[in-house]
Parts: C-alpha cells; structure tokens; sequence
C-alpha cells in the first residue's frame, strides 16, 4: 500500500468535487442553517402580545371577556363580527386563537385554534390561566374546551410536510441529475438528431417527472391510509405542484454538465424551498419569508385541504402562480434547448 497514491488518488477527488461544484455545499449548507436559525423568533418571543379574536356581540355581555380585554400587556385583541370570521383570520394567521362563548357552560368559553398541540395554543391557555388565577382566584378556568381547525392526529398534521419533501426531492435532485446525465452521455445531442422535436423531449420529461411525484404522493398515501380531504382540490394541487417542479427540475439539468453539479444545483435550491415553508408554523418571520418561495404556495393549499377541509376555489391565485411559473420553466428550457446549451 503506497501513501503516496493515495494522496495523489484523494487529490484527484477532491479536484473533481471542485470542478463538479459539489464541494460548495460544505459551505452552503452550513451558511443557510446559520441564516434560517436567524429566521427563526428569537428567545423571548413569548413577552409579545398574543394576537386573539372575540366575538362582538358576545364581548359586552361576559364579564370574564372584559377582563380579557383589560389585559393589554398579555393579548393584542381583535373583534369578529361572527365565528366564521374569526376562524377565517385564524387560518390566514393574522390571530393564533379565537374565543367562542360555550353553548353548554355558562360562563366558559371554547378556545378555538389551528393546532392543539401548537406553542400558540399552549401560550393562550397558560395566559388566560395565570390572568384567572389573579382575577378571581381558584375558581374553575374559563377554557372548557379546546377546539382545533386542523384536524386529524400527529401522523396526519405532518402530512403536508412529507409530501412537500417527496415533490422537492423528485423535482431538485433526481429529475435534475437525469436530465444531466442524458446531456452528459450525448443522448440528448443524438435524439435531436433524429426526427424527435425538441418540444417533444420536454414533454416527455414533464410526464416523467408528474409520474414520479405523484406515484409516491399516492404511494405514501395508500401506506398511511390517509385520506384526500376535498379530492377534487387536492388533484388539481397536485397535478399544478407536479407540473410546477417538474419543470424546475428539467431547467435546472439542463443548465449543468453533469450529474453531480445537477444534483449540487438541486440541494441549493432544495433547502431553502423546503425549510421556511415546513417551518413557517413555528416562527412568525419564517411565515414572513416563506411565501417568497414557490414550494409555500404548494404546501400551504395542500395543508389547508388536507387539514382544515380547504378548497380550490379557497387557493385559486396559488394554483394559478404554480402552473404559471411552471410554464415559464418549461418556455426557458426550451428556448436553451434550442440553443443546444453546454451540448
């Protein structure tokens, strides 16, 4: 065994992941953890008003919901004119909860939120408890019941969050590289030497890419036993998310020369499309950043009609941003693939 070659071999291998680019993720990956732990709400954030909602006309008649109101340093409150309303604002997160007077207790009120088991939830019961506790002492609290918008239990609530990773993971990283590849090999180059039209190429690789993400879409699906929500909905959502990063990947391999600088262009743009989107439940300044990315306007509309019985009609302006997007991907691609870039 000769030291010597194995330095020379190890060099050669280093020099490769240079000219491939993959030797950037050793300082991209770290600097966009860096930056999206700054995203996140820093410690403290638990002293800010909590944004709630009351019902007008059932604020004058309760005293416990003036005492509520006399609360400033605890709660930034607003008024509904109707629950519908108030669960509207819950869902667009302009409030993290709503308090409904309880049909069944006199006195008590239904806490209504988007998840039960969220920090916002517990953050509202934990206030109201301690200003309770002070108003009038031990007597019983005024929360009878927690109700969630979004519904189903943990294994559901994540959902959302795995299709999202499977959509990115095909469309970044494994449509990127094969597309790469066939540049790469001259496939490509020999194909459109044949009869073959270049818009017929792309086609191909779109239906390819649709096929494989919604096959492990539904795949995952029939393992969890999950079911559709509004299915109409969640198909077309599906079909825009497939087509929309289909044509991502597909224009994304046909700006590199190989696979391995494919797959590094994918992981660039596979972290930061996935992690402010999956964790905008969590921080108010990663909800901030996330719709800026493609990838939220999927993920949002999919958790709305997996979790809160959402519809289309509800995400038209997000469906729409997908396909467009989508197709303006698909018109660059081929605009450079007549071009014959890096072939």
């Amino acid at each position: 065994m000769s030291i010597r070659n194995i330095l020379i071999l190890t060099t050669h291998d280093l020099a490769v992941a240079y000219k491939n680019k993959t030797v950037f993720l050793i300082l991209f990956i770290p600097f966009f953890v860096f930056f999206s732990l700054k995203l996140v709400d820093p410690v403290g954030v638990d002293f800010k008003k909590t944004p709630i909602a009351l019902i007008q006309n059932q604020t004058a008649a309760s005293p416990i919901l003036q005492t509520i109101q006399s609360a400033n340093n605890m709660f930034n409150i607003s008024f509904a004119s109707s629950e519908e309303e108030g669960e509207r604002w819950l869902k667009e997160k302009k409030i993290d909860g709503l308090l409904v007077r309880s049909k069944k207790e006199q006195n008590r009120f239904i806490l209504v939120v988007l998840k039960k088991e969220s920090l916002q939830a517990l953050s509202i019961v934990e206030r109201l408890a301690a200003l309770q506790k002070a108003a009038e002492g031990n007597n019983p609290g005024w929360i009878s019941d927690i109700r969630p918008l979004q519904v189903g239990g943990i294994q559901k609530q994540i959902l959302p969050t795995w299709i999202l990773m499977l959509v990115l993971l095909i469309g970044f990283i494994i449509l990127p590289a094969q597309v790469a590849e066939e540049k790469e090999k001259q496939l490509l180059f020999a194909l459109l030497q044949t009869p073959m039209r270049e818009i017929e190429w792309l086609i191909a690789k779109l239906f390819l890419g649709m096929f494989l993400i919604l096959t492990a879409v539904l795949f995952l699906h029939l393992l969890g036993k999950f079911d559709f929500g509004n299915t109409l909905s969640y198909a077309a959502f599906m079909a825009a998310g497939a087509f929309c990063f289909s044509s991502y990947g597909i224009l994304l391999g046909f700006l590199c020369r190989t696979p391995a600088t494919a797959r590094t262009l994918g992981v660039v743009f596979y972290l930061p499309n996935l992690l402010p989107s999956a964790l905008s439940d969590f921080s108010e300044r990663l909800s901030a950043v996330a719709p800026f990315f493609p990838s939220y306007r999927f993920y949002n509309p999919i958790k709305s009609i997996l979790l809160e019985q959402g519809s289309l009609s509800n995400h038209v302006q997000n469906w729409t941003f997908l396909f467009i997007t989508g197709l303006l991907a698909i018109l660059l691609t081929h605009r450079l693939l007549r071009k014959r870039w890096l072939m």
